[in-house]
């Protein structure tokens, strides 16, 4: 299981979460912490990123937790769509082109896995995405939807620990309640109340 203090409560291995609410509610600082307590236990953090870049996202991290020499790696949609192409990729950062290029954040992803999982034998890995709203305002539903069902399928297979942010305001009940069916919990959180959390297994 996975101990996640910061919702007070245990996650099954290959579960998928939504972390939904309105913006400025907390997700993305929920979804770091969760992601800085596996660190501290020795357990791998993925972060894909379509807002921040990996250099301010990394920054965000290190304020919960030293990273240097441990399994955190970021896949960086926003940096080379801002124009920077002399970034290269490394053990740390992978780039894509733009948050457009959902095949290419499922490679880096899988690579990142890989090297995690496979090579360095660490059995427990969470990942993050921030934000899907991003992805949904570059591509339609149908195909955010595709690209969720494999990457959602890609942490199961290796026992993961998946959290998905999401602006529930900038979408309507239709594409929520759609994205819905992939997820195996949904965490809301409230400008100013404690997170409610659901989760199918608990």
């Amino acid at each position: 299981m996975y101990e996640v203090e910061a919702l007070g409560t245990e996650i099954e291995p290959g579960s998928n979460v939504l972390l939904t609410g309105p913006p400025l509610s907390g997700k993305r600082d929920l979804a770091l912490d969760v992601l800085a307590e596996g660190t501290r236990n020795d357990e791998g953090a993925i972060m894909v990123t379509t807002k921040d870049s990996a250099d301010r996202l990394l920054k965000q991290f290190a304020k919960r937790e030293q990273y240097e020499g441990r399994p955190v790696a970021v896949v960086d949609t926003v940096t080379r769509q801002q124009g920077v192409n002399d970034v290269r990729d490394s053990d740390r950062i992978k780039y894509t082109s733009s948050p457009v290029d959902m095949t290419g954040i499922g490679i880096k992803l899988s690579s990142f896995l890989e090297a995690f999982y496979k090579d360095r034998g660490i059995r427990k890995n969470r990942v993050m995405v921030h934000s899907l709203s991003t992805l949904l305002m570059y591509s339609d539903l149908q195909t955010v939807f595709r690209f969720l069902h494999v990457f959602t399928g890609r942490v199961q297979s290796v026992d993961g620990l998946g959290l998905y942010c999401i602006d529930s305001t900038a979408h309507d009940d239709q594409t929520m309640n759609t994205l819905k069916q992939l997820f195996d919990g949904i965490i809301e959180t409230s400008e100013d109340g404690e997170p409610s959390v659901r989760l199918a297994n608990a």
